[in-house]
C-alpha cells in the first residue's frame, strides 16, 4: 500500500470515529439538566415563558435532542458550527480567537517535554544502573505522579510571587512577543512534565533494548565511536517506540491545558471549554470536543508517516 493511500485510508476510518465521539458527547451532554436559557431566565426573571419559547427557538433548543443533534450535524456538514449563546457569537470564530493560545502554550509543552525526556533517557540508557539512572527513574516517577494543578500552583508560588522571576498572570503583549514567552514557561514546565516524564521512561528502556542487540555489538567491533553508535544506531532505531507514545500523550497535553489555563487564566480553548460546561453552552462543548479529537487523530497519523522516516523497511501494509 502506498503511503498516499495509507493516509487516505485513515482519513476515511476518522469518520465513524468522530460520528461516535459526537454522538456519545451530545448525549452526555444533553443528560444533565439545565442549558443556557435556563441560566438566560434564571438571572432576568422578567423573561415570560412565551420569550423564552421564542429564544428556544430561535437556538434550536425547542425540540427533542434526536432532532436537535440532526440539526446539529446537519449545519457543522455545512461549515455552521453554532452559536456561543451567552455572547451571541458564532462558534467558529470564538474557537479561532482562543486557539492560538492553546497551540502555543501545547507547543511549548511538548518542546518542554522532548528537551528533558531525550537528552535524560539516553543518560539513563547509556549509564543504566548507575546513580543518574536512579535519579531520572526519580523524576519519572514524580512527573507522573504529581497533579498538573498542584505543579502550577507551586511554579506560581516560588518563581512568580516569592522569587519574582514570572508575573503571576500574563503580560498584555501580543502572543509571539518575548514578553508572552517568557510567561509561558512555567505554563509549558506544568503541562510538559508529566509527558516528559513519561517518554523518558520509554526512552530509557527503548535504548536500553536496542544496545544489547547484535549490531550494536557489530558496530563496536568496527571501531565507531561510542557517541556515533549511540546517538547514529540505536537513537534512531529507539525513537520509532518514543513516536508512538509521543503521539498518545497528545491527549493528555489537550487534556493538561484545561486544568493548567485555568490555573494560569491562560485565554485558550481549554478555560473556554471550562466555560462552556458551567454555562452549558452545547454547541461550543461539541465544537473543541472535535476539534480535540480531530488533532489526537491528526497525530497519530503523523506518527505513523514518522515510522516510514525513521525505518524505510516500514511498509504499509
Amino acid at each position: 500500500m502506498s503511503l498516499r493511500r495509507f493516509i487516505a485510508v485513515r482519513v476515511a476510518a476518522t469518520v465513524p470515529i468522530l460520528f461516535g465521539v459526537s454522538v456519545l458527547t451530545f448525549a452526555l451532554v444533553h443528560l444533565t439538566p439545565g442549558d443556557p436559557i435556563d441560566q438566560m431566565v434564571a438571572l432576568n426573571p422578567q423573561i415570560s415563558a412565551a420569550e423564552e419559547a421564542a429564544i428556544r427557538a430561535r437556538y434550536g433548543l425547542d425540540g427533542p435532542v434526536w432532532q436537535q443533534y440532526l440539526t446539529w450535524i446537519g449545519n457543522v456538514l455545512q461549515g455552521d458550527l453554532g452559536t456561543v449563546i451567552s455572547v451571541d457569537q458564532p462558534v467558529l470564530p470564538y474557537i479561532m480567537a482562543r486557539l492560538p493560545e492553546t497551540i502555543a502554550l501545547g507547543l511549548f509543552g511538548w518542546a518542554i517535554a522532548l528537551l528533558i525526556s531525550i537528552p535524560t533517557g539516553i543518560y539513563a540508557a547509556v549509564n543504566k544502573d548507575t546513580l543518574g539512572d536512579d535519579l531520572s527513574r526519580v523524576f519519572a516517577l514524580s512527573g507522573i505522579s504529581l497533579p498538573n494543578f498542584w505543579l502550577g500552583l507551586m511554579l506560581i508560588l516560588v518563581f512568580a510571587l516569592w522569587l519574582d522571576l514570572w508575573p503571576v498572570l500574563a503580560p498584555d503583549r501580543p502572543l509571539l512577543s518575548p514578553e508572552m514567552l517568557w510567561y509561558l514557561v512555567l505554563p509549558g514546565i506544568t503541562i510538559g512534565t508529566a509527558s516528559s516524564a513519561t517518554l523518558m521512561r520509554v526512552m530509557r528502556s527503548s535504548m536500553a533494548e536496542e544496545m544489547n542487540k547484535q549490531y550494536v555489538t557489530a558496530a563496536r567491533a568496527k571501531g565507531l565511536p561510542e557517541r556515533t553508535v549511540v546517538l547514529k544506531h540505536v537513537l534512531r532505531n529507539s525513537l520509532i517506540s518514543v513516536t508512538t507514545i509521543a503521539a498518545f500523550l497528545t491527549a493528555s497535553i489537550f487534556a493538561g491545558a484545561v486544568v493548567v489555563e485555568q490555573v494560569f487564566a491562560w485565554p485558550g480553548l481549554g478555560r473556554a471549554f471550562v466555560g462552556a460546561i458551567v454555562g452549558r453552552e452545547v454547541d461550543l462543548i461539541m465544537a473543541i470536543t472535535l476539534f480535540t479529537g480531530v488533532t489526537i487523530i491528526l497525530a497519530n497519523l503523523l506518527a505513523d508517516i514518522a515510522y516510514a522516516l525513521l525505518d524505510p523497511r516500514i511498509r504499509y501494509d
